[in-house]
C-alpha cells in the first residue's frame, strides 16, 4: 500500500461487485477486500471510495430554476406506487416523457438527480420507487438491496408497464413514453421492452439482458451502454445482441472501454468514468429525442 491516497484495484472492484450483486455478504467482502488491501485499516478506507456517497453533491440541485420537481404517487396495476416527477420548467407545449429507472439500491438521491438532468434536457422524467409495494426504500443500502432481491420479476414489470402508461397521459407528456435505466433498472428496461409494445424507447445501462427467445416481442428502439470491464454483465451481450439482428430490431450498443459497471453514478469515487458517463449521457438524450419526438 503506497502512501497517500489509497489504491483501488480492479480486484477490489471485482469484490465490490460480488457484494452488490451476486453471493458475497458484508463480512465477506470486507474480509477479502482486508486481504487485498493488505489490512483492516487500508479496507476501511478503501471501503466508502467503491461504495456510492450519500453526500456527493447534486449536479442540477432541486432548486434549480430550469426544473420543477414533486413528489408524486399513481395507481399502477393496483397499486399506488411513488416517486418523484421532474418538468421542464418553461415547456412550451407537450414533451416526451421518460422513466428513470433505479439501481438495486432503490430511490435515492442519486437516481433523482438523474431525473432532474434528463427533465433539464427537456423531458418530463418520472423517477418511480419499484419498492413502493413494500413500504417505500429504505435509508439502508444493504436492505434495499436486499428487498430489490425479493421482488417479484413478473410483478415488477407489470408495475413498469402501468407507470410507461400513466405517464403517457400525464399533463404535458406528448404521448410518447421512454425509459432509462441503470444496473437493475437496465435489466427492468430490457425486460420492461419485451412486455410492454406502447413503451417508445429503451435505454439500458449495463443491465441484465432479455432472454432470446423473448427478443421477438420487442418492439421499442433499444440504446444499450455497457462497461468494458464489466464481465459479469457483459457475457450475455452476444446472445441477446445475435437475437435482436436476427430478429431485425432498431438497436445500437456501445461497450466503453477501460471502465467498469455503474461508471455513470457519480456518487461512487472508484467506478465513476466522466468521459464515458458524459458520452453516454449525450448518445441517450439524443437517442430519446429522435424516437420519442
Amino acid at each position: 500500500m503506497t502512501s497517500g491516497k489509497p489504491q483501488i484495484t480492479q480486484a477490489m472492484i471485482d469484490a465490490y461487485d460480488e457484494y452488490t450483486h451476486l453471493t458475497l455478504d458484508r463480512r465477506g467482502f470486507m474480509q477479502k477486500l482486508t486481504g487485498l488491501a493488505g489490512s483492516a485499516a487500508a479496507a476501511a478506507a478503501i471501503a466508502p471510495m467503491l461504495a456510492a456517497s450519500k453526500a456527493k453533491a447534486a449536479i442540477v440541485p432541486e432548486d434549480d430554476p430550469a426544473i420543477v420537481s414533486a413528489e408524486t404517487t399513481w395507481q399502477a396495476a393496483g397499486a399506488e406506487m411513488t416517486g418523484t416527477i421532474v418538468r421542464p420548467a418553461s415547456a412550451s407545449g407537450p414533451v416526451p416523457g421518460v422513466i428513470v429507472i433505479h439501481e438495486n439500491r432503490g430511490l435515492n438521491d442519486h437516481v433523482r438527480d438523474v431525473a432532474r438532468r434528463m427533465a433539464k434536457d427537456g423531458f418530463v422524467a418520472l423517477a418511480p420507487d419499484f419498492l413502493s409495494e413494500a413500504g417505500g426504500t429504505p435509508g439502508d443500502e444493504d436492505k434495499a438491496r436486499e428487498m430489490i432481491g425479493a421482488l417479484d420479476a413478473a410483478r415488477t414489470v407489470e408495475l413498469a408497464a402501468a407507470t410507461e402508461a400513466w405517464l403517457r397521459g400525464a399533463n404535458g407528456v406528448n404521448g410518447r413514453v421512454g425509459a432509462v435505466g441503470f444496473c437493475w433498472g437496465g435489466g427492468l428496461v430490457n425486460s420492461l421492452a419485451v412486455a410492454d409494445p406502447d413503451l417508445g424507447a429503451g435505454v439500458a445501462y449495463y443491465g441484465r439482458q432479455a432472454p432470446a427467445e423473448d427478443v421477438p416481442k420487442i418492439r421499442a428502439p433499444l440504446l444499450l451502454h455497457y462497461a468494458g470491464l464489466d464481465e459479469r454483465i457483459n457475457a450475455g451481450i452476444p446472445a441477446y445482441e445475435a437475437a435482436l439482428k436476427a430478429a431485425n430490431k432498431d438497436y445500437r450498443i456501445f461497450v466503453y472501454d477501460g471502465v467498469n459497471h455503474a461508471f455513470n453514478n457519480d456518487t461512487s469515487a472508484a467506478r465513476y468514468d466522466k468521459a464515458a458517463s458524459d458520452l453516454a449521457w449525450e448518445r441517450t438524450v439524443s437517442f430519446l429525442k429522435d424516437k420519442l419526438a
